[in-house]
This record gives structure tokens, sequence and C-alpha cells, in this order.
């Protein structure tokens, strides 16, 4: 991690509509602010959404809640993006609320805490799996699987202690664990790579909820591989 890791930009949504799910609308089309306030939202589902306040969740089944408050993307990578696919990506361009500088944070330990400005500690939670609506906004043909297959999904992060963020503010790590499963192992975890969960899992470094899943979808795999 550089000295210099800053937040480049910090990026909002608000509602609007959603071409893949016509009755839920989507706030993954970020703009960037110049401050936000930081909170935990509550559970996934019956909570606020966001950790940040003024931005929106429509699909609160799938997306936000307490172990998904906060999404991290390293400029970095938006610029990786830029030159496999040929155009501009603008911060906030993949829905990410934190766009990073300096910080590599697809290779983040998952339980580490990072202080972010002077009042906000944030925590890395695990991955983020590509779905139709970030599809549909990146009008990529095949985008799902070459996402999957680069591997660097940027970071979900909780909200430890809340406060207000700022555009340019510094970013450290506060601590590390060490049990060594990074962000992108944590994906490969979800996306097939048997010997990633079993990792995964052993460490039992997940939230309950995504422990539980991951835990069906191993078993389920690993009975079809012996079945097989």
């Amino acid at each position: 991690m550089s000295s210099s890791a800053r937040i480049h930009s910090l990026n909002v949504g608000r509602s609007e509509p959603n071409p893949v799910k016509k009755a839920i609308p989507t706030g993954i089309g970020k703009r960037p602010v110049d401050a936000a306030e930081v909170r935990a939202p509550g559970p996934k589902k019956g909570g606020l959404g966001s950790g940040l306040v003024g931005d929106f969740v429509g699909d609160q089944r799938h997306h936000g809640g307490d172990f998904q408050a906060v999404y991290a993307y390293a400029r970095e990578e938006l610029d990786a993006w830029q030159d496999r696919l040929g155009r501009e990506l603008p911060d906030g361009m993949f829905g990410e609320n934190l766009t990073t500088t300096g910080l590599d944070v697809d290779g983040a330990i998952v339980g580490e805490r990072w202080q972010v400005g002077d009042e906000v500690v944030l925590e890395v939670a695990g991955p983020r799996i590509p779905c139709s609506t970030f599809a549909s906004r990146m009008g990529e043909k095949g985008w799902v699987k070459r996402f999957t297959e680069v591997g660097n999904t940027g970071a979900y992060l909780a909200v430890v202690e809340p406060g207000t963020v700022r555009r340019g503010d510094p970013v450290r790590v506060l601590s590390r664990p060490d049990h060594g499963i990074d962000v992108r192992v944590a994906f490969r975890a979800f996306t097939g790579d048997l010997d990633a969960a079993r990792r995964v899992l052993e460490a039992g470094v997940l939230n309950p909820v995504d422990h539980a899943e991951l835990q069906e979808t191993y078993d389920k795999r690993s009975r079809a591989g012996l079945a097989g």
C-alpha cells in the first residue's frame, strides 16, 4: 500500500430506472460528491441500503446492508479496463462509492480495517459479484464472464466507525488478519474454484450469511464431483 493512498473520488447514486429489472430501480449510476456521511445501514433486507447517506440501493434483497455498506474500486483498475475496452471510464462507472488511488483493493485481506480520513473506519468484508444490472450498465458483450476472468472485483466494506468521508481523504491500514485470504481468493471461492472455497470456509472469514451460501454451494459441487 502506498503512503499516498487516498480517496480519489467519492460517489453516490440516485434512483434511476433499471433496464433489466423493470420493477426495481437502481442506484448503480454513481456521481462524484465532495463529502458524505457514512454509517452502518443495518440488515440487507429492511435496512437503509447503502452506508453512505444520500446513496440509493434499489435491489436490497441482493445489495447493500452492513456487509455491503460501501463499495471500493481502484482507479488503477479502472484505467486498466479503459485500455482493455478502448473507452473512457469515469470515476463511479463500476458503481463504486470509493474510487481509490495507491491502494491494492483486491489484494486487501478479508477482515482488514482501513482508517479513512479522521473519523471513519471500514472493514473489508468480501468481493463484489457481478450482476445483470452491472452488465447492462457496461453494455459490453459477455461482460460478466470477462470481468470474472480478470478477477479484480473491488471490495465491499462494512462500517466499523461512522463519520464523514471526503474526496481526497487519506487511507491507511489499521489492522490486517494473518489468515491470508484476500479479496481475489474470496471471489474465486464464489465463482467455482473449490480449492479457494475450501480455504475461505476453513478460515471462517465471511459473515454468517455469505459463509452459509458458500458452504451450500461448496457441498453441492463437491458431491457432484464425487458422483462424477
